[in-house]
């Protein structure tokens, strides 16, 4: 029967330790770390993202400012985020993806200033994380890395198989995973087809997935003993999904980290994080 790996638990000693070290940086600084998230169109999931994302702030005592856009055209959205880049009180951006379709997402990030950039996702701070130099890095991958970490099982020289829709997540993951010698491989969107899929999914000791494909993975995809990390997140009829059927699947493997409770509370506790990170480098730069 599986282990379930406690995203949540983890995540709520991250916090706890991360509102004290606000509170040290507010007291010797005499500065709040501030976060700005943008929020283009009425992705419902997102909304949830946003909305949580703001409770984790109000909690650890960081400013927090949101901007919703139902519409918004994209000349509109790149001089906001050249009016944030410029703003003091605020040390990260967020530009909450998926954007509607009419929208560039690539060419938004990189309007990001890269010291601002807390998701960790613009070209610049990318190439540093290739080049072994990162100093941010994006919380989704940090919290797959400490989830992994969490279990008592040697990784050293595991295979891993990343199932993502995105390459911009998925490569940056596999040079991590391949830093902590695990034998990682990209399968970027993966067939509808469970069959197919199978014959890569079940030679994989780590499976980790990331589709937005509610209960994709049954039994018969996952290898015998294996740890899965699902990092995928679906809103179906009221309730959250992740990509693996866990009822199905939970008999046949070691550990897993489910939806909900896994990935969406450590990758909120690792924003935090990189955002204090951030404020601490801003205000080192201060007169």
């Amino acid at each position: 029967m599986a282990q379930i790996i406690n995203g949540k638990r983890i995540a709520q000693i991250i916090r706890k330790k991360l509102k004290k070290k606000v509170e040290e940086f507010k007291k010797t600084k005499k500065i709040t770390p501030g976060l700005a998230v943008i929020l283009v169109g009425n992705n419902q999931a997102s909304k949830i993202y946003v909305r949580l994302k703001e409770k984790a702030c109000q909690e650890a005592g960081i400013h927090f400012e949101k901007y919703l856009f139902p519409r918004i055209s994209q000349k509109k959205l790149i001089d906001l985020i050249q009016k944030l880049n410029k703003k003091r009180k605020i040390h990260g951006i967020i530009v909450q993806l998926p954007l509607p379709k009419y929208l560039n997402p690539d060419k938004i990030i990189e309007i990001i200033k890269p010291e601002k950039d807390v998701d960790g996702f613009h070209p610049e701070n990318i190439k540093k994380l290739f080049q072994n130099k990162p100093f941010i890095i994006p919380p989704l991958i940090q919290s797959i890395n400490k989830l992994l970490q969490s279990c008592p099982e040697d990784l050293k020289n595991k295979k891993a198989l990343i199932m993502a829709n995105s390459k911009t997540f998925a490569l940056p993951l596999k040079k991590i995973l391949e830093k902590n010698q695990i034998k990682a491989e990209v399968y970027l969107q993966p067939p509808k087809s469970k069959k197919i899929t199978a014959q890569k999914s079940q030679k994989a000791d780590i499976l980790i997935t990331a589709l937005g494909r509610p209960n994709f993975i049954n039994q018969k995809m996952v290898k015998k003993n294996s740890i899965i990390i699902d990092a995928g997140f679906t809103r179906l009829k009221g309730k959250i999904l992740g990509d693996v059927d866990l009822e199905k699947v939970k008999s046949k493997i070691k550990y897993i980290s489910p939806v909900p409770g896994g990935v969406g509370p450590m990758t909120i506790a690792m924003l935090l994080t990189n955002l204090l990170k951030l404020a601490k480098k801003q205000s080192s730069k201060l007169p």
